[in-house]
């Protein structure tokens, strides 16, 4: 049987996919290797029961060194969503930790997948963040990026390198640049589940700058629906495709949201601008509505209230 690879596949997002394809009856191979950026703890976590599945297998290992010939032979589908995340911590002394886990592991898979007689499809996990400062709002895929983190430099790299595959070998790539994800098994490091943390632990919640910053948010289900759809459609072949949550909103805004849903006023504490965060992010999602017929299911307040219902039963 056919087979499907997802690559992070005890991550945030990656998990959240191994799970749905497993419930549509796919044979999974997923990879992993459980490095400390984060806890891996929570990563135990989020795939502790899909091992129940006799459809799932788990690779614990690094990607740059895994048989990856016997590995593809009958794989008809890699989701790429390992990844070394996080913007703030892009800077300094953990770089070479992304120029690692972003660059070199994807210039791996992609020198394997182009011998990969069975591959139909390498989706790849890009980011809004290869977008930077953009001078246009809602920004659409044509616009010329400009990273303005060390994360998002490293991103872009691997999305052109998927690019140069596809152009040079045929490699059926797509690449999906998320806008800020966010639900369910979302990571520790990330803004939601910090701040709904804080409002258990009676804490403030910090906030970079004047509060004022938007982004578009895009709730982790609409996330799987796209990676699943550009899967599959003939024409995503070669495409990159922004996925956001169709809205874009404010910060401070966020907040009262947030209060609203636990109940009680938040404490906010504000410190300085993050270095390598983007003031403003908007997703035209009009190519991948067209080509994907994607369109974003889970408004803010809805997905909120889930992440908040899974963080109470974490801490």
């Amino acid at each position: 049987m056919a087979k499907v690879i997802v690559t992070g596949a005890a991550g945030f997002i990656g998990s959240h996919l191994v799970e749905t394809l497993l419930k549509q009856g796919e044979e999974i191979i997923g990879i992993d290797e459980f490095n400390d950026y984060y806890d891996p703890m929570f990563k135990r976590k989020n795939i502790a029961y899909l091992n129940s599945y006799s459809n799932f297998t788990l690779i614990e290992g690094n990607i740059q060194f895994l048989d990856w010939t016997t590995l593809l032979q009958d794989v008809k589908i890699i989701y790429h969503q390992a990844a070394q995340a996080g913007v703030r911590a892009s800077w300094g002394q953990s770089f070479r930790a992304y120029t690692e886990r972003n660059i070199n592991a994807t210039q791996v898979l992609l020198e394997a997948a182009k011998n990969a007689k069975n591959l139909k499809r390498l989706v790849f996990a890009s980011t809004s963040s290869v977008y930077g400062d953009a001078e246009t709002l809602p920004t659409d895929e044509s616009i010329f990026p400009h990273p303005v983190s060390p994360y998002g430099i490293t991103k872009l790299a691997a999305e052109r390198l998927c690019g140069l595959y596809q152009k040079n070998f045929g490699v059926p790539i797509v690449s999906l640049r998320y806008f800020t994800v966010y639900g369910t098994r979302q990571r520790p490091d990330m803004a939601f589940h910090k701040f709904f943390k804080a409002v258990l632990q009676d804490e403030a919640i910090p906030i970079y700058g004047d509060g004022q910053q938007t982004r578009d948010f895009t709730y982790v289900s609409d996330v799987i629906a796209a990676n699943l759809v550009a899967a599959t459609v003939p024409a995503a072949v070669g495409e990159i495709f922004n996925i956001g949550g169709g809205s874009r909103v404010v910060l401070t805004e966020v907040l009262d949201t947030m209060a609203e849903i636990v109940g009680k006023p938040i404490k906010k504490n504000h410190i300085e601008k993050a270095m390598g965060d983007a003031r403003h992010t908007a997703a035209d999602i009009s190519k991948a509505q067209k080509i994907l017929g994607y369109q974003p299911q889970v408004p803010l307040r809805e997905g909120l209230a889930q992440e908040w219902q899974w963080v109470k039963t974490l801490y």
